[in-house]
């Protein structure tokens, strides 16, 4: 498919805006949402500069980032693929009716932007439904394991939180969620939409991954369960070097895990167990599930 904006026309506008914002083009982060989504709202909550370079098929871009709670950033935008004089300025609560009807670019400015991808986001922040999500404090710690950069392939099962924040990380990647349980599967449908990242893609199976061409994993994430073992066949199947985590609660299922793991001809590369308690209304150490993680990586 060919793209709306040639890599000149491109060239000109961050040109032509940094120019006029008198700033660096190399503070400015660049998104061409023409041909693939991208996430734009987690790029707008961390850069305080983000050129967005969208056309009809984001018809409700402005609406999106309003919703998302972006609506005092101000943006610049101009119509067509050449910059020209016909430059507006607003502010996105302003433009939430606004429709993007062909060839246009955003210069969005956030400065209230973090600075910084923080690990480890609040339970709170994610819409509840069925699942029982992990504590922030030992996402955090999974999050490091997983190493994400921002081109990163990894597949996520049963994992729905760690789903969301390595797609915030790996914005030019993909992160391939495996959810069989439906109602789990909507409320992670629900947590994309509302985080806005676009770059995950999700499935009721492993086989899935191989039957829909999805790109081949890096790495698995693996909550455990009774399917654990045909997961890490495919798996295997998928890319014979997989580095492989596994996640669970359960004593049995360690064990389990460390006899497929040797069944697979997997080294058992770690084995940790995470312990975390917090302070009640009591002024008393409440232990909080202490998780079991292997991790492991074919030989």
């Amino acid at each position: 498919m060919k793209d709306v904006f040639s890599n000149k026309q491109i060239l000109s506008w961050i040109g032509y805006f940094t120019d006029k914002m008198d700033i660096s083009p190399e503070r400015v982060k660049i998104l061409n949402v023409c041909t693939k989504k991208k996430n734009v709202i987690p790029s707008i909550e961390t850069h305080k500069w983000v050129m967005i370079f969208a056309d009809e098929s984001q018809k409700s871009l402005c609406y999106s980032i309003w919703e998302a709670g972006l609506g005092e950033c101000e943006v610049w935008y101009g119509a067509g693929t050449e910059p020209g004089d016909g430059i507006n300025n607003n502010k996105i609560k302003d433009m939430i009716d606004y429709e993007i009807e062909g060839p246009m670019v955003l210069f969005v400015s956030n400065q209230n932007a973090r600075d910084a991808y923080k690990i480890g986001m609040k339970n709170e922040n994610f819409s509840r439904g069925t699942v029982h999500y992990v504590g922030n404090e030992i996402r955090a710690v999974i999050m490091s394991l997983l190493n994400v950069d921002s081109q990163d392939v990894i597949c996520i099962v049963n994992g729905e939180s760690i789903v969301i924040e390595a797609a915030v990380i790996a914005g030019d990647g993909t992160i391939i969620a495996v959810e069989s349980v439906p109602s789990d599967m909507a409320t992670l449908r629900e947590n994309v939409e509302k985080f806005g990242v676009h770059n995950v893609e999700i499935v009721s199976d492993t086989g899935q991954i191989i039957r829909n061409n999805l790109p081949t994993p890096r790495l698995a994430f693996i909550v455990a369960g009774p399917t654990m073992e045909e997961q890490i066949q495919d798996f295997l199947q998928m890319n014979p070097s997989m580095q492989i985590i596994v996640w669970t609660v359960e004593l049995d299922m360690l064990s389990k895990t460390r006899t497929l793991f040797e069944k697979y001809h997997i080294k058992n590369k770690d084995t940790m167990q995470i312990t975390v308690s917090k302070m009640n209304k009591d002024s008393m150490f409440v232990p909080q599930p202490a998780p079991w993680m292997v991790v492991g990586e074919p030989q």
